[in-house]
């Protein structure tokens, strides 16, 4: 703080001593500025003119001199400490906060791996062997049996047939002229009935042993997707417990970390507000070898 202290010239005395040592300065300029070599004169019809008036060098030009340049220097003085203070003051007015500390980061759970369903491929695979080969023997008895016996199967059109069956038949082996064939019936009606009843029977017992394998195979594909079902909604619950978790001390980390900046930046404006008021109330501490002028010109500047 050069030249400025508590005590001293205030801005506005210094401001009227500056402009009164400027104005007094321009005086001395303008009194020299009017000096000559010589004064002019010329008569006409017998009167005396003066065509340039003579103004000698004044007898202490040097005095005068030196006050001017003393006025200057002392105007040059004060301005000089009159910018010092304006430019404290534009510095503090224009410092920026530096809040160095971090905000805390969100943490964020990594998205869980989620199991996917089975299908029914998946099922088969868990019979044993021993069941496997079980299921594919009743599954071949039960679609053969069943494409024997069922309707357009060889033993339904046979029981179809055997109903209508003539006991002679006639062919053409020459023209205009029929032969009769005789037609003799290795099948009796009951007989394919009770092979019918005997293999539908069975039919249905292999049919029955397909039918609990697939509904086993089901059954474990139903099963193993509600365990994995349960399985993912576990990972997803724990995830946004974890995520909730984590929320809540970035809520609580943040809140503590925004508190301690908003303080930061209270008491930087609050110092700031100090050293803007103490800045102010600077004044001007006038060099002795000024204080003559000073006290010439702050005299009348109070009158």
């Amino acid at each position: 703080m050069r030249n400025l202290s508590t005590k001293g010239l205030s801005m506005s005395q210094a401001q009227s001593v500056s402009n009164l040592c400027n104005q007094a300065a321009q005086n001395i300029a303008n009194e020299l500025d009017a000096v000559n070599n010589a004064s002019k004169t010329f008569k006409h019809e017998k009167v005396d003119f003066t065509y340039v008036k003579g103004t000698p060098l004044p007898r202490n030009v040097k005095d005068l001199l030196l006050k001017k340049a003393k006025y200057h220097s002392c105007q040059a003085f004060l301005m000089e400490a009159m910018k010092a203070k304006d430019d404290m003051l534009s510095s503090i007015e224009e410092e920026a906060p530096d809040f160095k500390e971090k905000a805390p980061q969100r943490e964020f759970v990594d998205r869980p791996t989620i199991l996917d369903s089975v299908s029914e491929s998946w099922g088969w695979n868990q019979l044993s062997d021993k069941e496997l080969a079980e299921y594919l023997e009743v599954e071949a008895y039960a679609s053969h049996i069943g494409q024997f016996i069922h309707r357009g199967g060889k033993l339904t059109n046979l029981r179809k047939e055997i109903n209508d069956l003539p006991a002679i038949e006639f062919i053409n082996i020459k023209d205009n002229e029929k032969t009769p064939v005789l037609v003799s019936a290795h099948h009796t009606p009951s007989k394919l009935n009770e092979l019918h009843e005997d293999l539908a029977k069975l039919h249905r017992e292999y049919e029955q042993r397909v039918n609990y394998y697939k509904a086993k195979v089901k059954n474990l594909v139903s099963d193993e997707n509600a365990r994995i079902h349960k399985v993912n909604n576990l990972l997803i619950q724990e995830a946004a417990i974890q995520q909730e978790k984590f929320d809540r001390e970035y809520t609580i980390a943040f809140n503590e970390y925004d508190a301690r900046k908003k303080a930061f930046y209270s008491d930087f404006e609050a110092n700031r507000e100090s050293r803007m008021k103490e800045t102010a109330q600077l004044r001007i501490v006038v060099d002795p070898r000024f204080q003559d002028v000073v006290d010439e010109f702050l005299t009348k500047s109070e009158e």
